[in-house]
């Protein structure tokens, strides 16, 4: 029986990351599903008598936590009671659930949509489930189907408080997780950026993440799009803080380049005189490099041969 029923959000969110009053968007194919009101009486009766019975029906015998009734339970999404407790927001049972698991690969384990129970805590901003999790041993590494780590979802969703615990919680694991990026070639810097959230990027540059990394998909660093999403703000703060005003896009444009044809001026006015004279001018496209005749392209392929006829 499924015990929950899901609020799927197909808009994609990955450009912008704000609406027309300012305010900022939401993450892409979250499941926000986290109200009680969202289960039928039956299937919440069902969700509390198979959690009250936990300590209960819990074996005394040493063993590696994966093996009691209840730890078993999948639903047809892949969650287990865990998954169901924090998406409830039944902090008191997910609790109770995290201090009776004996082995992290419990804590660790993913529904079909690749989320861990540290994903959803964050997702329905639980930071003190999200801490438990983290101090019972759960893995932070861990990446959903959108190849995100529970940083990257704090980071597009500008949670403070779920930020702080993922950063503090696992030091020893943070510069990794830092350089990992999405299956969209964006990591945790370029998702703050992205969504405009000023405080997460510069605590982000100040725990060591790389103000110049590029994204994957077209090489913009973060200065790149700050200006592309015409961020006054942003483009000073990463200034301030260092960015190199004259790195290169894979095209080879620099922040400055991406200023011809925007309405912001003093944007343009920021990064006029910091940026090298050389980066600068448009870079000419490569029809405007070209000498040769409009024809001679089709002199170039007059030897093709089509079923055996040049």
């Amino acid at each position: 029986m499924d015990l929950y029923q899901k609020n799927k959000n197909p808009t994609d969110y990955s450009a912008g990351g704000r609406d027309g009053h300012g305010k900022a968007t939401t993450c892409p194919d979250d499941r926000l599903d986290s109200g009680l009101d969202s289960l039928k009486d039956d299937e919440l009766s069902s969700l509390t008598s198979e959690t009250e019975g936990l300590r209960i029906s819990c074996r005394e015998e040493p063993g590696d936590g994966l093996g009691e009734p209840w730890q078993l339970q999948r639903t047809e999404d892949g969650d287990t009671l865990l998954h169901l407790a924090i998406i409830q927001e039944e902090k008191e049972y997910a609790f109770q659930m995290i201090n009776l698991s004996r082995h992290s690969a419990f804590l660790n384990i993913q529904n079909y949509e690749r989320q861990t129970p540290l994903h959803l805590a964050v997702i329905t901003e639980q930071p003190e489930v999200a801490e438990c999790l983290l101090k019972a041993g759960c893995d932070p590494q861990l990446v959903d189907d959108h190849g995100e780590t529970a940083l990257h979802i704090a980071c597009k969703r500008g949670s403070l408080r779920c930020f702080s615990v993922l950063t503090q919680g696992s030091p020893h694991m943070l510069p990794s997780i830092l350089l990992r990026a999405n299956y969209r070639g964006h990591n945790c810097l370029h998702l703050t950026c992205i969504h405009g959230y000023l405080s997460l990027c510069e605590s982000l540059v100040k725990l060591g993440a790389d103000i110049n990394a590029q994204e994957q998909c077209s090489g913009r660093s973060p200065l790149h799009l700050a200006v592309d999403l015409q961020n006054p703000q942003l483009v000073r703060l990463l200034i301030s803080l260092g960015a190199n005003v004259n790195s290169l896009t894979y095209s080879g444009h620099s922040p400055f380049h991406l200023t011809y044809g925007r309405h912001d001026t003093g944007i343009r006015e920021q990064l006029y005189g910091l940026t090298d004279r050389s980066l600068r001018e448009l870079p000419e496209s490569e029809s405007e490099d070209s000498d040769e005749d409009p024809g001679s392209e089709d002199e170039m392929y007059d030897d093709i041969m089509l079923v055996g006829q040049q």
